[in-house]
């Protein structure tokens, strides 16, 4: 979590880019150890943790708010269970036994209080220590305390422990987790074992029979440059993960400062490499954008798919990369990721992302959920930054026909004739998504999104092709104002104007309520902009 202070982080950060990754690549390494069998983290731990988004401003009321949030936004149904307190937690020293003792005005009710509050949610409680004698931030550590803390936290309830790296006095690494291992084993308490080992001592070769996943990198900020730096170094150990150990390339930045274009590759890279995905952001105050990247549900799934495999790099030709991760159904998932700043075409084929050999093959795209048939080549324009994910399996399939609501990422909410009018020239809006015919899109051959059954026309109002031109509903004649094209990226355009079917001002909160206009609007990558088939 933070700098050591025997050795400053970006020199061990160099040191593993330069010379530890390119040799595992170069030269091959020990094969993965024997996993901790502690029967826990089978598939990648999913949660909150405080510290990127309040760093020392950890409270009681914070962890059950974000619990109480994790219920009511939908977040603990689609496989978020941890709650997780990082440093600062606790009094600035131990008790007359030694004991850690919590910062009372900060969990008056103790951590064991905040635990049971935790559990009587469905979900479980996390915390923070650090393998040396003082926390990063200075408080008590565990060395040569490990049994004794360990023991605190069985009786607390607390059900996964963040092990950090500060202050470590140079004892061995090996040595201090694994005195932290067996101390969790002897308390009889299933504890999932968090290694921020920051990935020294090639944590990697060894974690597996130590801890139920690690850090491979210092640590992540929310930057693109940081995010793909991490990226790099941990998609070169995908021999060494699998169920109950896991590579960790740290917690999640998306909501916290990114693009929603950023945003989207990271929550996707991190599912694709099995990563734990363990939000960094106030979810309190998370946008509808932001929630529509945690929350989905298609993209979870491969993160934790039973298989345990982590995606491995097919090609990444001038920072056009191809991802691939076997799936257990004998799917698989691959991302197409653009590290450039101005959009690509990525291409690969079935056969090099380890397909079996098929006439067809049936590509659902996990952000827009628009499906697709391919005859072996898989392509798609992807923009700066940005990324394209599709689970692919043996056969065909089309949206072409199919009939769905489209759900706006900045709203969560559906296009919709306004008020439920059929007339030519009602406003097409945003609202709640109710199920209506007014809200029910049909996909058609010939590229038109149709409403009612078929009977009314998506339409750019009076074939105008300029940002502003607002769209509307209109008797369906074939025109070529009525021609939308369902892009890979998750955008709609218009195929006379080329620009972006847009929720006007839908960039800032106040422009996703009930009623919000669409129009046609330049291309620019906002959530506003995008859609995906409900």
């Amino acid at each position: 979590m933070h700098p050591s202070p025997y050795l400053p982080r970006t020199v061990v950060a160099a040191a593993l880019a330069l010379f530890l990754v390119p040799a595992l690549v170069l030269f091959g390494a020990a094969p993965r150890a024997h996993a901790l069998d502690n029967g826990l983290a089978r598939t990648p731990p999913m949660g909150f943790n405080d510290w990127n988004a309040f760093g020392c401003d950890v409270s009681e009321q914070l962890i059950e708010q974000t619990a109480d949030y994790l219920v009511s936004s939908g977040l603990k149904d689609a496989g978020y269970a941890y709650v997780n307190i990082d440093d600062c937690w606790m009094a600035s020293q131990r008790d007359s036994g030694g004991n850690l003792v919590p910062d009372r005005t900060k969990f008056p009710d103790g951590i064991s209080g905040t635990a049971a509050y935790v559990h009587g949610k469905g979900l479980k409680l996390g915390i923070y220590e650090s393998a040396g004698t003082a926390t990063c931030a200075g408080y008590p550590g565990s060395l040569n305390h490990e049994q004794q803390d360990a023991n605190s936290f069985a009786s607390w309830g607390v059900d996964y422990l963040k092990y950090d790296n500060c202050n470590n006095q140079g004892v061995p690494w090996q040595q201090r987790y694994n005195a932290m291992r067996d101390a969790l084993h002897s308390t009889g308490r299933p504890i999932v074992f968090s290694m921020c080992e920051w990935g020294e001592d090639s944590v990697w070769t060894w974690g597996a029979a130590t801890g139920n996943l690690w850090r491979t990198t210092g640590d992540i900020n929310a930057s693109f440059g940081s995010m793909l730096s991490i990226y790099h170094s941990n998609v070169q150990l995908a021999r060494y993960a699998g169920p109950g150990a896991w590579n960790d390339p740290d917690m999640l930045e998306v909501g916290n400062g990114m693009s929603f274009t950023e945003d989207r590759s990271e929550f996707s890279l991190w599912s694709e490499m099995a990563a734990p995905l363990i939000a960094g952001t106030d979810l309190r105050k998370a946008t509808p954008a932001t929630l529509s990247l945690y929350g989905n549900r298609s993209v979870i799934a491969v993160d934790q798919d039973p298989l345990g495999k982590q995606g491995t790099q097919v090609s990444s030709s001038g920072g056009l990369d191809v991802l691939t991760k076997p799936l257990s159904n004998g799917d698989v998932s691959v991302v197409l990721f653009n590290e450039n700043s101005s959009a690509a075409t990525i291409s690969t084929t079935a056969a090099a992302v380890g397909l079996p050999a098929a006439s067809s093959y049936k590509l659902t795209n996990l952000w827009s959920n628009v499906v697709s048939s391919t005859s072996g080549g898989i392509s798609a324009s992807v923009p700066g930054h940005g990324s394209v994910m599709y689970r692919i399996s043996a056969g065909s399939g089309s949206s072409t026909g199919t009939t769905h609501p489209l759900v706006g990422a900045s709203s969560h909410r559906c296009l919709d004739a306004a008020g439920g009018a059929t007339a030519a020239g009602t406003k097409i809006d945003i609202w709640d998504c109710s199920g209506g015919g007014n809200q029910a899109v049909t996909v058609t051959a010939a590229g038109e999104l149709r409403l009612y059954g078929g009977t009314q026309c998506l339409d750019a109002y009076d074939n105008q092709t300029a940002s502003g031109t607002k769209v509307e509903l209109w008797t369906c004649n074939g025109g070529a104002n009525q021609k939308w094209q369902l892009n890979p990226n998750g955008t709609i355009t218009g195929n006379q104007s080329g620009l972006c079917l847009d929720v006007t001002g839908g960039d800032q909160a106040a422009g996703n309520v009930n009623g919000t206009a669409l129009e046609l609007w330049s291309c620019n990558g906002g959530a506003n902009q995008q859609w995906s088939l409900g």
